[in-house]
């Protein structure tokens, strides 16, 4: 995955902002299988990531453009 645009950059922001409303609602929450809520959670911390990764990569082209290198 690659950000192309800064319509694609929005997007992820509000994706990344809800995911980790989920992870904190998740973290909170008690009940269900111990081991596949640990799976769960592990699985959104890595999404997480990666659009923060994302984000990061997509901003840093950005700013290396608008610098003229």
């Amino acid at each position: 995955m690659s950000l192309q645009s800064h319509r694609e950059l929005e997007a992820t922001r509000e994706k990344l902002r809800l995911l980790e409303q989920r992870y904190e609602l998740n973290r909170h929450l008690a009940g269900g299988d111990p081991h596949v809520r640990e799976l769960s959670m592990r699985s959104l911390k890595r999404l997480i990531n990666q659009l923060k990764e994302e984000i990061a990569r997509f901003e840093s082209r950005s700013s290396l453009r608008t610098s003229g290198q």
